[in-house]
């Protein structure tokens, strides 16, 4: 049994922060260092992420990215408030990210200044699509990143569950090798973010795409895969369609999923309620007076009659007693 002491909130922002940083620091630093090469790219962002959900997975659930805190809240694993703090942190860790890695390489021989792009985002003039073509890959990537994420942490697929990083690793780097000729792939607006502020105007006016279709191909792979799979447990309170701070929403398709578990609970509570039933209706047994003599059935013996309590008294009465015929059985003298 588990007797850790949960994680604070600020732990768990600190987590989120220090992961997206070295998330942006390590995935854009080697797009900036290696030309953008495809294979070195996607592998070092794979890689970032696999090392950081395995040192902080324990600590905040390893998001490193608004739309996975996005897609985690509507499927109903984190609470809106805690959405809210984990975007916050994450682009604030981004941002020291992108400061770093631009300090670095101004500091070493690679040819980069400000306003040069430092592993941004884009499309139009400085990538291959225009902007239809951007929305609709990012929407697409972000889509099956998170349903990547949501079925392997399902807590109903025990199997992959000490794997789950590493999975959520390849399914990154195998994304960027599709993504990264056409919009340099974000899927994540904290990532964006991060890097386009040190990048020139042409990253700072593409930065609108690459928060609003992650967050779009998020939000639909979050309502998709409890619709799809049903949940592994009740929503967190707050968190799905209910934007309240208590209260979860509906689960509906948690109790679909758990027939056999809540089949169980209505089985015990009828057994309690048949045992209680039967408890009630057997009359309690009548003892046996004669001549002030009281028949004790475990002695098989005949003892001195025990004085019978009187009834409590009610309201309108000072007392009363039931006849003896109610109380006792008097035997018929031999």
């Amino acid at each position: 049994m588990d007797t850790s002491t949960p994680p604070s909130v600020p732990q768990k922002l600190l987590a989120e922060l220090l992961g997206t940083f070295v998330l942006v620091f390590v995935g854009c630093g080697a797009a900036v260092t290696t030309g953008a090469d495809v294979v070195a790219t996607g592998l070092a962002f794979g890689i970032a992420i696999v090392i950081m959900a395995y040192s902080f997975g324990r600590v905040s659930g390893g998001h490193f990215n608004p739309a996975v805190s996005l897609g985690a809240a509507l499927a109903g694993r984190l609470s809106w408030r805690e959405t809210g703090l984990y975007a916050a942190a994450q682009t604030v860790g981004a941002l020291i990210g992108g400061l770093v890695l631009a300090l670095t390489v101004l500091a070493s021989d690679v040819g980069w200044e400000f306003g040069d792009p430092l592993g941004s985002n884009g499309f139009g003039e400085g990538g291959q699509v225009e902007v239809g073509g951007a929305l609709l890959i990012e929407i697409v990537l972000t889509f099956i990143f998170l349903l990547v994420i949501l079925a392997v942490t399902d807590e109903r697929n025990r199997a992959v569950a000490a794997q789950a990083p590493l999975a959520i690793g390849l399914a990154l780097a195998a994304i960027h090798f599709v993504g990264i000729n056409a919009t340099g792939t974000s899927v994540n607006p904290a990532r964006s973010i991060g890097v386009a502020f040190f990048s020139g105007s042409d990253a700072i006016q593409d930065l609108w795409l690459f928060i609003v279709a992650p967050l779009v191909g998020a939000a639909i792979a979050g309502a998709v895969y409890p619709l799809t799979f049903g949940r592994d447990k009740d929503p967190v309170p707050g968190s799905g369609l209910n934007f309240g701070a208590g209260g979860s929403s509906d689960p509906a398709f948690t109790q679909q999923w758990n027939q056999q578990a809540y089949g169980q609970q209505a089985y015990g509570q009828q057994v309690q309620q048949v045992q209680q039933v039967q408890q009630q209706s057997v009359p309690q047994a009548q003892p046996i007076i004669q001549d002030g003599w009281q028949w004790d059935p475990a002695s098989q013996q005949w003892i001195p009659a025990q004085q019978q309590p009187a009834a409590p008294a009610t309201p309108d009465q000072g007392g009363w007693a039931p006849p003896a015929s109610d109380q006792t059985q008097v035997r018929p003298p031999q």
